[in-house]
């Protein structure tokens, strides 16, 4: 039976609640994580008229990109709309899951769905995280360092960038002494024992830290496994924010903001001049994204797709690449189609519906 709890613990693993920014509030926001799923309604903003939509197509779980709760509550009484959704929610026992920058921040999410409509190649994490991984030696008998690799990689560890299966072994000597109470998989209790071990080393995501000490206790022969973690600054090649790949083929600006308003259904786009110059390279962020403006720059962009720039920080492009501010709702729209996507073909028991209710809070006279 598939719960509230059920469906947090997946999302957990394809794109885990610890990478959302400081300023977010992705997880379950309403609900009873023990209470059965019976029908889930995707949307990209949670409002009362998504709540209505879900009531009446029974619906008891809403997905959404956009928290409807940033910020603590005081009070609930209905003052606002934020209240009044929350409210609307729990009287008809109506879940609230948001999966917002947790699903920014991996390869997978939000960007790649953006760079997969505009066709970029060879795509790559614009900003990658820096201190998400750990490092880890173990200790094992040298007969037995197979087979605990193969139970740490199936955990999740050693995987950089574009290659899996990465670990280190160095051979050594190691020493030991079973005392009365033990129960020693080598050696007699009271004598000291050595034995020919190797030092196995992998790095894994912080989030998988319990999954992979787990499976090296499960794997490993002896009763007390020595081993270290440390985390590391290294940068994660696989999560953070934005994307940044390149087009088939190099094109006029003109051209390219053809394409860009085709591919992504818009009705309009907000862009900088970018006068004799081809576009090739192209970096994305879905919503808004003008604080990854520098790092489009230092990657070698030619152009830069997000949303919500100000005035004056269109001026900070410095004709070193084309803005194409594309509206936030515009450039997340299709976020919807990636969480149904993965929902529908990992959970075939029960209905998976797109919600229809037009959330976006902006609109456009012409």
């Amino acid at each position: 039976m598939t719960t509230f709890k059920t469906i947090f613990n997946f999302f957990e693993k394809i794109a885990p609640f610890s990478l959302q920014e400081s300023y977010d509030n992705s997880g379950l926001i309403v609900g009873d994580p023990e209470q059965l799923v019976k029908g889930v309604l995707v949307s990209l903003d949670c409002t009362e008229a998504v709540v209505a939509e879900a009531i009446q197509k029974n619906c008891n779980l809403i997905i959404c990109h956009h928290p409807i709760v940033f910020q603590g509550l005081k009070k609930l009484n209905g003052n606002n709309y934020v209240e009044r959704t929350v409210i609307k929610a729990i009287q008809n026992q109506i879940g609230i899951l948001a999966v917002h920058t947790n699903l920014d921040n991996v390869y997978n999410g939000v960007n790649h769905v953006i760079a997969s409509k505009i066709e970029l190649e060879n795509c790559q994490i614009l900003k990658p995280i820096t201190g998400n991984l750990v490092h880890l030696s173990v200790f094992v008998p040298q007969e037995n360092a197979e087979t605990l690799k193969k139970g740490l990689f199936e955990a999740g560890a050693g995987k950089i960038g574009n290659y899996d299966q990465c670990a280190f072994q160095t051979l050594g000597n190691g020493s030991f002494r079973p005392t009365a109470n033990s129960n020693p998989f080598a050696g007699e209790i009271g004598k000291t024992s050595f034995v020919d071990e190797y030092k196995v080393e992998v790095v894994f995501p912080k989030n998988l830290t319990n999954s992979v000490l787990s499976a090296m206790k499960r794997h490993h022969p002896y009763e007390e496994v020595v081993y270290q973690c440390i985390e590391l600054l290294n940068t994660h090649q696989q999560t953070g924010a934005g994307m940044v790949g390149n087009l088939p083929e190099a094109m006029s600006s003109t051209a390219f903001l053809t394409l860009l308003k085709q591919k992504m259904e818009l009705q309009v786009i907000r862009y900088t001049s970018l006068e004799n110059q081809l576009i090739k390279r192209v970096a994305v962020c879905g919503g808004a994204g003008s604080f990854l403006l520098k790092d489009a720059i230092a990657k070698g962009a030619q152009a830069f797709i997000t949303a919500d720039f100000k005035y004056h920080e269109f001026f900070d492009a410095e004709n070193r690449l084309l803005i194409a501010d594309i509206g936030h709702f515009e450039s997340e729209k299709y976020t919807k189609d990636l969480i149904s996507d993965l929902i529908v073909k990992n959970f075939p028991n029960f209905a998976v519906l797109l919600s229809q209710t037009n959330t976006n809070p902006v609109n456009y006279f012409y």
